[in-house]
């Protein structure tokens, strides 16, 4: 058996893992009819099928899942040993594009870009807010940063900062006019600040207490998609916000907004950057993540 060449294995695990030939032939840069005879002509060499094919879909076979499984994590091996001789080569430099939701862009912002700017001055990183979750391959994105229950499970996650804790807020004068909520299940007699979610629907608020979780459809005079503008408003007497936490704290230690239903308030939540385990980790991007494994430490 011929032994087929580095560029034929990557282009075969960015077939198998994005289940698109469309989609890998955008990330390889190539059309998609050149990797299909590509696949076709590797299958041939090594004796075996790889990948399953219909008009809508492609998927690795059996043969195909072993393979896929042995290759990632080499690659991952052989991207880290290439990217350690950077230093050799002089500073680093280049963009990392990172798709960020907003209430963790301040996060980035205070702590992961000051050193950056510090170690790694030749790496501009371009930060796009967006609340969509979005195919960051696809979107032309290195990175992207989300809830760590929400990434998928073909990317690599790196863990960042502290979790993300979701509160109920509501200022002292509404409390004193409405009173407070003791349980959330009060919530539908109280005007709640609603949360209309990047999708277009209203977020459900969620509660835990003692392995008890609750999700309660809430109403009230304002709808909103911006988490400082709901602080604002409930700091505003319009009713109660569900926030992170970071999003209120000013308030909060201010005297603005108090916290209600402490007890009710679920698990704390992580966050990580997440990028595709199955492509080479350009040296800028490997300097980001390297800044923010340095910071969990």
């Amino acid at each position: 058996m011929n032994r087929p060449s580095l560029n034929d294995l990557t282009a075969f695990v960015a077939v198998a893992t994005r289940r698109s030939f469309r989609h890998a032939a955008d990330e390889l840069g190539m059309a998609p009819s050149t990797l299909s005879h590509a696949m076709r002509a590797l299958e041939e060499r090594m004796g075996v099928r790889l990948l399953n094919r219909t008009t809508r879909s492609v998927s690795p076979t059996e043969a195909g899942f072993e393979l896929l499984g042995r290759l990632q994590p080499a690659l991952t091996t052989l991207d880290d040993a290439l990217d350690s001789i950077a230093t050799f080569r002089g500073s680093v430099a280049g963009k990392v594009r990172i798709n960020v939701p907003r209430l963790v862009a301040t996060l980035l912002v205070r702590r992961v870009l000051p050193v950056m700017a510090e170690r790694f001055p030749g790496v501009i990183v371009d930060i796009v807010v967006e609340g969509r979750l979005v195919d960051i391959v696809s979107a032309g994105f290195d990175a992207g940063v989300r809830l760590a229950g929400s990434i998928h499970k073909d990317m690599v996650a790196v863990p960042l900062g502290a979790a993300i804790s979701f509160i109920c807020v509501a200022s002292p004068a509404y409390l004193e006019r409405f009173g407070e909520p003791g349980s959330p299940e009060e919530l539908e007699s109280h005007r709640c600040i609603g949360h209309r979610m990047p999708s277009g629907k209203l977020y459900r608020w969620e509660f835990e207490r003692a392995g008890q979780e609750l999700t309660i459809e809430v109403g009230g005079p304002v709808i909103l998609d911006d988490e400082e503008l709901m602080v604002e408003a409930a700091i505003n007497d319009l009713g109660i916000a569900y926030v992170a936490s970071s999003a209120a704290e000013t308030a909060l230690v201010e005297g603005r907004l108090r916290q209600i239903l402490t007890a009710w308030a679920p698990a704390p939540e992580g966050v990580a950057v997440y990028y595709p385990g199955h492509r080479a980790v350009p040296p800028a991007l490997r300097a980001f993540l390297d800044v923010v494994k340095m910071l969990q430490k």
